[in-house]
């Protein structure tokens, strides 16, 4: 047995065989096949295994996450069953004798190209759902050992680094937990898999060898603790270990429908943040009080190679204020740049680009893909209790600018007589000092303000929150940083609106009472950690 140390990043344990992640593509070539016929009935294998796919996905996720979001799986069985796109890849086999893989990739973009442009097609709005159906006909056509046990059982995945855009798209039906020879506890990516609740360990460093490939391995996350090959003793251990967690899991459970209220009555309402519609089922099953932070550049990171439209944006926001009902939904604008750059913009290279050209910064500067967000946003707020967020502010001039594109998106909306919340409440994110010394003037300016713990300490600690060799520098409880908690708390209250904190800190227990003690109005945490909050409230005299 071999013990691997690295970081804890998303509690849990998890048992499973170890495979590498590659973000090399497999080159499709176009081949001449002698026999088309043999060729045909490798797509329709395909085809057929593909469909078995899906539905095994479609059922999984009706369980565990709602109908709502198991209809994904329904569309994709859709497309494989299209007589237009079928068609187009059997002619190619058999009339240019040509091989399966080529056939299909052709397919599927000459497909997009038609029918992504109807405005009647089920198609619209779902190209990426089609190339996920046609990526997994191929991962099917070109299988090796490897692809099998990754497409047919789950598996544990290891990699040097995981990208935001790649954390984002973890299929948790398949990726029972992850880990990495690099990376932050502070990271984007460890945010993400907190928030999806997959058990992780990062910064494991180059002892993390592909020689392990296929090997059985258990993440403990609770000790930041990989054991590859783990012998009899230490897999009992970790089995039982597992089963004291999920009755800790289960007693926690009983929490649900109570209120977040100390003993001497002082309330505070815990809020869920999330990234995708996929997390919405976890926020419900967890019994928030609502969604305090969508973090929606997830959506732009998700679309591949062009910006996700109004109508895609719109079904997502939708999706999330129906299923929350009355309780709130604050869906913060974009905030792209620093390490979440979607392949659709194109980013300057920059020397410190946590601190350049991100946030409401390029929002401002990109109006009209801006204006399509705020569209989208007032669209869905016709259907439940929609507020809009904007983030990274520095000045108030920023604020004035945000506003006025959100009046314009407004106005169009009005002519196009489209229904929306003509009074949706507006708030800000505090992430800079700058924002902290100018929370009195910013307060008068909307309705409600939300602390970002995550960036506003890196920003005060002026260090990269991403840098491991910062790591023992990084200090979340620094004086500087509750003095400015306080501070906000103070001017926000003095102009009677409301004051919330949503980055990493708000899960932090030992900080709950301090935070009640300033007067915040609400704590928002990973899905996950609304139930521990909640148990950590209620203990509190």
């Amino acid at each position: 047995m071999i013990t691997l140390t690295g970081k804890k990043v998303s509690e849990g344990i998890v048992i499973g065989r170890l495979v590498f992640f590659n973000r090399g593509e497999r080159e499709i070539r176009k081949i001449y096949v002698e026999d088309p016929e043999k060729e045909l009935v490798r797509f329709q294998k395909a085809r057929k295994k593909t469909a078995a796919e899906l539905q095994e996905l479609y059922e999984e996720s009706a369980s565990e996450l709602g109908e709502a979001n198991a209809t994904i799986f329904e569309m994709q069985q859709m497309v494989l069953e299209d007589e237009e796109f079928v068609n187009r890849v059997v002619r190619m086999i058999t009339e240019q004798k040509l091989n399966a893989d080529y056939a299909v990739k052709e397919s599927v973009e000459s497909f997009l190209k038609v029918f992504s442009v109807r405005p009647e097609s089920y198609v619209r709005g779902h190209e990426t759902d089609v190339q996920d159906v046609a990526s997994r006909i191929l991962r099917i056509l070109s299988r090796s050992r490897k692809d099998r046990m990754f497409m047919d059982e789950p598996f544990i995945m290891a990699a040097r680094d995981l990208y935001p855009s790649e954390a984002v798209k973890l299929d948790k039906t398949k990726v029972l937990g992850f880990v990495t020879m690099y990376g932050s506890i502070n990271s984007h990516t460890a945010v993400l898999a907190r928030t999806k609740g997959i058990p992780s360990v990062i910064g494991i460093g180059e002892a993390l060898k592909r020689d392990y490939e296929g090997k059985m391995v258990i993440i403990d996350g609770f000790d930041g603790k990989l054991y590859i090959e783990p012998d009899q003793t230490t897999m009992e251990r970790m089995k039982q270990k597992k089963q004291q967690n999920l009755q800790k899991v289960e007693t926690l459970e009983r929490l649900k429908g109570k209120e977040n209220v100390t003993q001497s009555g002082q309330k505070i309402d815990v809020c869920a943040n999330i990234g995708s519609r996929e997390d919405i089922e976890r926020v419900l099953r967890n019994d928030a009080n609502g969604i305090g932070l969508f973090r929606s550049e997830f959506l732009y990171m998700e679309s591949p190679g062009k910006l996700p439209t109004e109508d895609q944006q719109f079904q997502v926001y939708k999706l999330a204020a129906e299923a929350m009902g009355t309780k709130k939904v604050v869906i913060r604008t974009a905030d792209l740049g620093g390490d979440k750059l979607p392949e659709s913009m194109d980013f300057p290279g920059e020397n410190n680009p946590m601190m350049g050209y991100r946030g409401i910064r390029i929002s401002l500067d990109k109006e009209e893909m801006f204006k399509t967000q705020l569209r989208a946003i007032l669209r869905a707020s016709a259907f439940g209790n929609l507020q809009v967020m904007f983030p990274m502010i520095t000045s108030v001039e920023e604020v004035e600018s945000a506003k006025r594109v959100l009046e314009r998106a407004k106005a169009e909306l009005k002519e196009e007589k489209a229904a929306f919340d003509e009074n949706i409440k507006v708030g800000v994110m505090i992430e800079t000092p700058a924002a902290v010394m100018i929370s009195g003037e910013l307060a008068r300016e909307v309705d409600f303000f939300s602390i970002g713990t995550n960036d506003l300490t890196q920003h005060t600690l002026a260090m990269d929150r991403t840098n491991r060799k910062l790591t023992g520098y990084y200090n979340v409880y620094h004086p500087a940083l509750v003095k400015m908690i306080r501070i906000v708390a103070n001017n926000v209250h003095l102009e009677g609106k409301h004051i919330s904190i949503c980055g990493d800190l708000a899960a932090d227990t030992s900080m709950t009472e301090t935070f009640i003690q300033m007067g915040i109005d609400e704590l928002s945490v990973a899905p996950g950690k609304v139930l521990p909050l909640r148990k950590r409230i209620r203990e509190i005299r």
